[in-house]
């Protein structure tokens, strides 16, 4: 069976808190889900680390 992330365990992977994350999801900032069954949603966890390391090079290119 394969498992999916909850936004929760999302958010602790990405160092995040679990507002920012939801703040994230309304506006468009995250992944699609990979998996939803009625309100819940599911992530890969190979979608989270791509999104965790895009978000850090875009972090670490950024102009100081």
């Amino acid at each position: 069976m394969h498992r999916y992330l909850s936004l929760i365990e999302f958010a602790d992977q990405a160092g995040l808190t679990l507002s920012t994350m939801k703040s994230y999801l309304r506006k468009g900032m995250l992944p699609e889900p990979d998996a939803q069954v009625g309100r819940n949603r599911g992530w890969d966890p190979e979608t989270a680390a791509d999104w965790i390391a895009e978000r850090r090079e875009r972090h670490a290119n950024r102009p100081h």
